[in-house]
């Protein structure tokens, strides 16, 4: 079976969190048979920060612009069970476009920031990824994001069929580091962005004000010279995928911040908690609707609500912290990784595939 993507970027994991899922994924599709051909434009800011020249059992097809890829992208094409287009694929107009007029394959939008692609259309910005046909001649609408999400790209967008697929982990690249010692008090592993930031001053920024004496830690890219530090905040800049298990290792307590559209949203898991759990640290996040549909509040994730609520959680012992965090990481490999992602892709595949023949059987002759 072939699948083809256009994506954002699977090559460099700087800056966003696409790529470590994308490579999980694809591993897992591989072992199922599957082989995967994403193209990727070579923009420099990635190129600058590559770390995956290659994908196994599959190809990575770098193009500099679209007039140059778009012969090679018709003739994959030609031969695929299955093609993608994604949200932030920067020429993702020109590839649906493609993609809508190639015979064979399944049609498919993946959607990895549904509430951001809804706030810009109710603010009445342009959707640099979707075109004035929103989804209609795709078969099936994929998304990061479950609940109202669904309903949303097809009332909004016009997607015939909407399902959740949501983030996940590859326990093999994510898993507890041996030997790690806990040199923090809490940590955080995000980019920058201008929609946390309120949020990670209330449950991270004011704990370490109030706590002087803890030691807390920061990694990510993006990060501006304006952004309140303080003396026992200390920074690492992006950590590629292999050096996040000792990156979580070293804390007591890791927090998970939520964009705010997501978070406004809900039911929207960011990735970096089922990779957190799998590395085996306890986690705090903030609070959103559906999260209990994913993790058990109090038993398998902590929720803080404000900087008070950070540092009770911060005082819990290292025997409750270890009970947190174990339950969490079972449930992630019973239940968010790769592997059980490519088996719920597979389903909605099929899935689409029914619902496209009814939709065909339904027409009327000569429509």
């Amino acid at each position: 079976m072939k699948l083809v993507v256009f994506g954002l970027t699977v090559s460099s994991s700087w800056g966003n969190g696409h790529a470590t899922l994308w490579r999980g994924l694809i591993s897992a599709l591989a072992a199922r048979g599957w082989s995967v051909t994403f193209f990727e434009r070579d923009v420099a800011y990635y190129r600058e920060h590559r770390d995956l020249a290659e994908i196994p059992g599959g190809t990575l097809a770098l193009y500099d612009d679209w007039a140059e890829a778009r012969a090679k992208a018709q003739a994959a094409l030609a031969e695929a069970d299955v093609a993608m287009v994604t949200s932030y694929c920067p020429d993702g107009v020109a590839a649906a476009e493609l993609v809508r007029a190639a015979g064979r394959p399944l049609k498919v939008f993946y959607d990895m920031d549904t509430p951001v692609t809804m706030a810009r259309l109710a603010r009445g910005e342009p959707v640099a990824y979707i075109g004035e046909e929103g989804l209609t001649g795709f078969d099936l609408a994929l998304s990061f994001t479950g609940g109202p999400a669904l309903t949303a790209l097809s009332d909004r967008l016009g997607a015939p069929l909407a399902l959740p697929l949501y983030g996940h982990v590859d326990p093999d690249v994510h898993r507890p580091a041996e030997g790690a010692r806990k040199l923090y008090d809490l940590s955080y592993l995000g980019t920058w962005a201008a929609d946390r930031q309120a949020a990670l001053e209330e449950l991270f920024v004011l704990p370490a004000r109030m706590r002087p004496d803890r030691r807390f830690v920061i990694a990510g890219a993006q990060y501006p010279d304006t952004f309140p530090w303080c003396d026992n905040i200390f920074f690492m800049r992006h950590l590629e995928p292999a050096q996040h298990p000792a990156f979580y290792g070293s804390s007591r307590l890791t927090l998970n911040v939520t964009r705010e559209a997501m978070a406004r949203m809900g039911h929207c898991p960011s990735g970096r908690l089922f990779e957190a759990a799998a590395c085996g640290a306890a986690i705090l996040t903030d609070a959103w609707e559906g999260l209990s549909e994913v993790f058990t509040p109090g038993e398998e994730i902590l929720v803080a609500h404000d900087g008070a609520d950070s540092l009770r959680a911060m005082e819990r012992t290292d025997a409750e912290l270890a009970r947190i965090a174990e339950a969490a990481r079972e449930k992630v490999l019973a239940r968010h990784t790769s592997a059980k992602r490519a088996e719920d892709l597979e389903a909605a595949f099929a899935t689409a595939r029914a619902s496209a023949s009814v939709r065909a059987g339904a027409r009327q002759p000569g429509e």
